[in-house]
């Protein structure tokens, strides 16, 4: 049964279950500015007000926030999901991406044993496990078969209010400390054998928050024998132009999570192509629709599968 607008609008909840809207634009990603538009044009979110006047929202309400925010990333209109349920927009949400998940390629392991691991806070153990699975399978198929679904199902739990975003954040914490040491383990195996070893700097747009699928992206590239130099997330476009110039990189390489507006990704990857010499090349990958649907010619758009065959070509390429 659905609250009605006064059950949601009463201010006398317990302020430990009221969230401001700061907090809001924080956890779901949808702007303070958007927030109030939906509340005058579809009457949702509904806050209530703080003793100072101030909005405050129901963790119910930013439950479905995350939802309908989800829901937009994956080409939904506003005013289509708004109204629906909290159970009608998850069941839309795990149609819409089960529909849109490359299918696996080979037998994928049970991730279930990791999410419990997530919701009893077992960050030691889920460490360790994770750890003993990347030494069984190997960087690569660790990377494509255990951490990117992994991932993949925290956000949706996250989403759906199964995890909380401070649950989510000991994940990614987790995850990345094993993939990073990994990592630093890589270079002195494979740079004997690895031939031609482009110079690539990796990197996200200020816009761009999500780390975990520019890390995948680091250690395939490592595991491939690539010299990689890694800025983090959100860095201005000046400042990869100015790291492309100063480290003498062969290529940039971006990730695009679904979080970030398709036109910003488009005007980002144009002004960084305008800025970049000819002989850098730009690669990027992520689910953001941008790069499935129009990505421009002068951008190589690579799913995790495609990282090696890429980098044989450009070895190929640089031998011609």
């Amino acid at each position: 049964m659905q609250e009605s607008p006064a059950q949601m609008n009463n201010s006398t909840l317990s302020p430990s279950l009221l969230c401001t809207i700061s907090d809001v634009e924080r956890d779901t990603g949808v702007a303070k500015e958007t927030l109030r538009v939906w509340e005058r044009r579809y009457a949702f979110p509904n806050p209530g007000r703080d003793p100072f006047g101030e909005r405050v929202y129901s963790t119910d309400q930013v439950q479905k926030l995350r939802l309908v925010k989800r829901l937009i990333d994956m080409g939904f209109r506003p005013g289509k999901v708004i109204g629906c349920t909290v159970a009608e927009l998850q069941a839309l949400a795990e149609k819409t991406t089960a529909s849109a998940r490359p299918r696996p390629r080979g037998p994928t392991p049970d991730l279930q044993p990791f999410l419990d691991l997530v919701r009893n806070h077992q960050s030691d153990t889920l460490r360790r496990k994770l750890s003993q699975a990347l030494l069984v399978m190997g960087m690569r198929n660790f990377v494509i078969e255990l951490m990117a679904p992994l991932t993949i199902a925290v956000g949706d739990a996250w989403a759906c209010g199964d995890l909380g975003v401070w649950e989510e954040h000991l994940f990614s914490e987790t995850m990345q400390m094993v993939i990073r040491s990994a990592i630093f383990s890589v270079p002195a195996m494979n740079a004997a054998s690895s031939g031609l070893r482009p110079r690539i700097v990796l990197t996200t747009m200020p816009q761009e928050k999500h780390g975990l699928g520019l890390l995948m992206t680091e250690a395939l590239l490592a595991a491939e024998g690539a010299a990689c130099m890694s800025l983090g997330v959100q860095t201005p476009l000046p400042d990869i132009v100015e790291a492309a110039h100063g480290l003498q990189v062969d290529v940039v390489a971006l990730s695009f999570s679904t979080s970030v507006n398709t036109r910003q990704v488009l005007d980002s990857l144009k002004e960084l192509r305008a800025r970049l010499p000819e002989t850098v090349e730009i690669w990027a990958g992520g689910g953001n629709a941008a790069l499935r649907r129009r990505a421009p010619e002068y951008v190589q758009v690579l799913s995790l599968h495609d990282i090696a065959g890429a980098l044989a070509d450009w070895r190929l390429r640089m031998r011609d």
